[in-house]
């Protein structure tokens, strides 16, 4: 399960997540973002062999480019409803597509515009809200289909990923505002909390295959 963890700005719990093996590190360029940070700053946090993820909400695509190079960046989450053909003025596998489940009235419209960008990004996300600490409606998210590898965001933390985990079965999982004592403040306990629980979750997952698998041989 691939781990992100977003609104990064302290290099003592980036070196605390790329120890646990998080693999990817998000940063917030974002004004209004209690969690934004600056190009310079960026630059100056090693990341410790984690994917770095700049999230982009209103900046034109020559101001992303300008902060990609900046900051280092290895992936450009668009998040702010960016058009595909806006989206496609940067390299697809480079592209992470945000998604509100919110927004739309069925699966199957939301499946239209999972299939417009399809050529224009690498991965997904779905999410309720930047920051928001809100949930969504995890079982319904199991019927969608992806041509990509999708993230699951929006409120997850220690005590309900593995519920999530359970109910749509995301290839990745995208944890920030339930990681925080504060607002933009990363809790180096909470994010070792969280990680513990998506481990936990898989080896049950894995035990509960393999508790199969003898099951159909006796």
């Amino acid at each position: 399960m691939r781990i992100k963890i977003c609104g990064m700005s302290d290099q003592r719990v980036i070196d605390e997540a790329a120890a646990l093996g998080v693999e990817f590190c998000g940063f917030v360029f974002h004004e209004p973002s209690p969690r934004n940070v600056t190009s310079r700053r960026v630059a100056t946090l090693d990341t410790r062999g984690m994917k770095r993820v700049g999230v982009f909400v209103r900046q034109s695509a020559e101001e992303i480019q300008r902060i990609a190079r900046e900051a280092g960046l290895d992936f450009l989450q668009l998040h702010g409803g960016q058009s595909a053909e806006f989206a496609a003025r940067f390299p697809a596998e480079k592209v992470i597509r945000v998604l509100w489940p919110s927004n739309y009235e069925s699966a199957e419209e939301m499946e239209r515009d999972i299939a417009a960008f399809a050529g224009s990004c690498g991965m997904y996300l779905l999410d309720a809200g930047m920051g928001s600490g809100r949930e969504l409606d995890w079982p319904s998210l199991a019927r969608l289909s992806f041509p990509h590898p999708w993230f699951l965001s929006g409120g997850l933390g220690p005590d309900n990923v593995a519920k999530a985990l359970s109910a749509c079965l995301p290839d990745g999982l995208d944890f920030n505002s339930k990681l925080e004592t504060a607002p933009g403040v990363k809790s180096g306990e909470l994010v070792e909390r969280a990680v513990a629980a998506v481990r936990g979750w898989e080896r049950t997952r894995r035990a509960d295959a393999m508790n199969g698998q003898e099951g159909e041989k006796r």
